[in-house]
């Protein structure tokens, strides 16, 4: 793994909202890291003493490079960041990384995956896996729906559309179940733009509120935040308010710019809950 960079860990330095020359000859040196440790203070979260379990899972839909012979070469990928490693990736900055590929002459996929491997790695601070997938693993369906109860249909009145972990709630017998919802929609921090997704909550302990729960996927809507941000601070916020025995939340992120994040956070293994790999596995293509 190659030394950590050194360029400041700050979204105001990133090339998010700034005009942008495209590369298409190999240049590691667009990834730009954000450390994640900034947000987490906010939400109580010190040091190395996480709280949770988990990584973000990225699908990329735009990847080429040439053959050895000159000729293009098109794939998917998706990449594993541990949510243990100190920073998270500038999603702006990994799309013009991986289009630094275009007409970069490589030996095949493996030669691809390893330097993609090694240079995302180097700017998480921790091992990242990769996997080069061709297009007929393309998905079709633009939403995977995760075994449980879809929170949408809820008949009920909402007028809180800034963060309130306030409606959060629990009580009553133990159940363990998955409740999701796709009114997800939180704000990038730099640019004001959109990101939309779905959130699913598997857990272990005393009935979460339904009507709470979406009430409080939906107090995110003009809530500004990058998707890993916003999904350490919903596991927080449901785990401290609901107190779980075991829980695990997943965001799975609309593509933008050819590029999908799927945050996933989980208490740790044995704690109960024993499907925290089957909610992501279940929504992951």
């Amino acid at each position: 793994m190659n030394a950590k960079p050194s360029v400041p860990l700050n979204a105001a330095h990133s090339p998010l909202g700034k005009p942008t020359v495209y590369r298409d000859t190999y240049a590691p040196e667009l990834l730009f890291p954000i450390a994640r440790q900034g947000k987490r203070s906010e939400i109580g979260i010190c040091g190395d003493a996480l709280p949770f379990v988990g990584h973000d899972l990225w699908n990329a839909y735009e990847l080429s490079w040439l053959d050895l012979r000159g000729k293009p070469v098109v794939a998917l990928a998706r990449f594993c960041v541990p949510a243990s490693s100190p920073n998270l990736i500038e999603s702006k900055s990994l799309k013009l990384y991986l289009n630094s590929f275009n007409q970069e002459r490589m030996a095949d996929s493996g030669a691809v995956r390893g330097r993609i491997e090694n240079d995302l790695s180097a700017v998480a601070g921790e091992a990242v896996t990769a996997e080069i997938l061709p297009l007929s693993t393309r998905p079709e369906r633009r939403f995977s729906e995760p075994g449980g109860f879809c929170l949408d249909g809820l008949d009920i009145d909402m007028d809180a559309y800034r963060l309130c972990p306030d409606f959060l709630r629990a009580g009553g017998e133990r159940v363990t179940e998955t409740l999701y919802s796709h009114l997800l929609k939180s704000n990038c921090p730099v640019t004001g733009q959109p990101d939309w997704g779905m959130l699913a909550v598997r857990y272990t302990g005393a009935a979460i509120d339904r009507a709470g729960l979406l009430r409080y996927i939906v107090s995110f809507r003009q809530h500004d935040e990058f998707h890993e941000q916003c999904v350490e601070r919903a596991f927080c916020d449901i785990l401290a308010r609901c107190k779980p025995v075991a829980l695990a939340v997943l965001a799975r992120y609309t593509r933008r710019g050819g590029l999908d994040i799927n945050p996933f956070r989980a208490t740790f293994a044995g704690e109960g809950i024993g499907e925290e790999e089957g909610l992501l596995n279940e929504i992951r293509q």
